[in-house]
């Protein structure tokens, strides 16, 4: 059996990690790794590769940076011929990235089954770009593996045949789980000056935070006086670090000597930084899930979630970014007046053996 995987930006990393180690597994499986270059940035793709024990792609599409269209239309230009060529059984993508659709429609078109690792995901928020590559990619996957209920029940609520549907957990717990051990030996906290937990952690991107300067200012209203308590790490994508150059929060940053920018950080860094962390606030929607697992309060820069699960019985509290919300929040973490969270179902390291179970059943 031929499987192409599809990865296309960091994100996607952890998500197909365990399951190119479960392939290994199997004699029967010929797996091949497809990178479209979708983010690509060679020295963190390299050490994310090497954090993780992911093999080097077998082939790289290139494609680069672009609107969402020109992406999208690039990768599917790109991945066609490669299909032509190898011809595969299935073709498996995870998330909710434009490679996620390209390469589905692609697939899909070419007469090749479709996997959809983390289907049936909604937030209900359609000017999330990522929630039309979600909606698109479940409607024409031939398997469908979710990782929370509400996946499950999204998907039968849109008329997808339970026969298709399977509820596995989530690979990206699998590699938390696994590498969890090996991040508390990462020296970053020595490396930031931080002692201790009393430091929160920061992460934004989505363009509705950070392309905003009124939304992005609302944001640093809450955080001007976080910063007064605690230091606030923020590792900064270099598109939102622009946006902070260009207008005048920049000038706002630099008058808050408790925030602290930093270049992005590899993936066991990261880790240790967020278990270390009395409060991680973010717009990231693995990061709500992450936080779940290590049992840290988190608090997220959103109106919406498509992770529910972290938000019923996590340790994720849904906030927008009124200040007022954002602070009391705040104020709820860091008093230990916070829920005690659950792990969500099948969130136990063995996500990727029951989905490579199921191809291989399936297919």
């Amino acid at each position: 059996m031929k499987i192409l995987n599809v990865v296309g930006a960091r994100p996607n990393f952890m998500k197909i990690a365990p399951l190119m180690a479960e392939y290994s597994r199997h004699e029967d499986i010929h797996a091949i790794l497809i990178h479209t270059g979708q983010h690509y940035d060679e020295i963190m793709s390299k050490l994310f590769f090497n954090e993780l024990g992911i093999p080097e792609p077998d082939i790289n599409l290139e494609v680069g940076s672009g609107s969402h269209a020109v992406q999208t239309a690039e990768i599917m230009k790109a991945f066609e011929p490669v299909v032509l060529e190898h011809k595969p059984d299935a073709v498996l993508v995870v998330g909710d990235v434009n490679s996620t659709i390209a390469c589905g429609l692609v697939a899909v078109k070419l007469g090749v089954k479709l996997i959809h690792v983390e289907a049936g995901l909604r937030s209900g928020d359609r000017t999330m770009p990522e929630e039309i590559n979600r909606v698109l990619t479940d409607s024409i996957s031939d398997l469908l593996f979710c990782t929370e209920q509400s996946g499950v029940n999204n998907l039968l609520r849109e008329g997808i045949s339970p026969k298709r549907i399977h509820m596995v957990g989530h690979v990206m717990i699998d590699t938390l789980l696994k590498n969890k051990e090996k991040a508390k030996k990462s020296n970053i906290l020595n490396i930031l000056n931080l002692d201790g937990d009393d430091f929160a952690v920061l992460t934004l991107h989505r363009p509705s935070n950070v392309d905003d300067p009124v939304i992005f200012g609302r944001i640093l209203d809450a955080l001007t006086i976080i910063q007064n308590d605690m230091p606030v790490i923020f590792p900064i994508h270099p598109r939102t670090r622009k946006n902070l150059v260009s207008c005048s929060l920049g000038k706002r940053l630099e008058e808050m000597p408790g925030f602290r920018l930093t270049d992005p950080l590899g993936y066991l860094d990261f880790l240790k930084l967020m278990s270390n962390a009395k409060v991680v606030l973010t717009d990231s929607g693995g990061i709500q899930e992450e936080t779940t697992v290590l049992k840290v309060p988190c608090i997220t820069l959103r109106e919406n979630t498509e992770r529910p699960i972290t938000a019923e019985i996590g340790t994720n509290q849904i906030v927008g970014t009124d200040p007022q919300k954002i602070l009391a929040a705040y104020r709820n973490a860091t008093s230990g007046n916070w829920r005690e969270p659950q792990i969500p179902p099948l969130w136990d390291g063995k996500a990727a053996k029951r989905i490579v179970e199921i191809i291989v059943k399936s297919i």
